[in-house]
């Protein structure tokens, strides 16, 4: 019998397999973020291992970002040196287990992910 927690897993599944390569961008943008607001949660709970977790979870999401990094363009570059800062930023944090650094990265992914939407807003036009 299927439980409303497998419906849900499902549906994210096929939310993932059908989104465009944008909406998953988005996605990506919207996970590590998330992810940051847990390791801040779970520092300010002294939860180190779960902070730790999250925090390497981010780090996975900038390096995929990195990884699709097209450096035919000029921009590629300036991005790839956004992600070095942020990826660095979250080792100090790990480290040190400082929330404001946290903080600090959240507030890039932030504008990032909103600078996307209004990319896809614009090109749906």
């Amino acid at each position: 019998m299927a439980t409303a927690r497998d419906a849900y897993a499902q549906y994210n599944r096929n939310k993932i397999m059908t989104a465009t390569p944008a909406e998953l961008t988005l996605m990506l943008y919207e996970g590590a973020i998330k992810f940051c607001n847990i390791a801040i949660a779970a520092i300010e709970q002294k939860d180190i291992l779960k902070a730790n977790t999250n925090i390497q979870k981010v780090q996975r999401i900038i390096e995929e970002f990195q990884l699709t990094l097209n450096f035919d363009y000029e921009i590629a570059n300036d991005f790839n040196n956004v992600y070095n800062y942020l990826i660095t930023r979250l080792r100090e944090a790990n480290i040190s287990k400082d929330i404001d650094v946290l903080k600090e990265v959240n507030e890039h992914l932030r504008t990032m992910r909103d600078t996307w939407k209004e990319v896809m807003r614009t090109a749906n036009r």
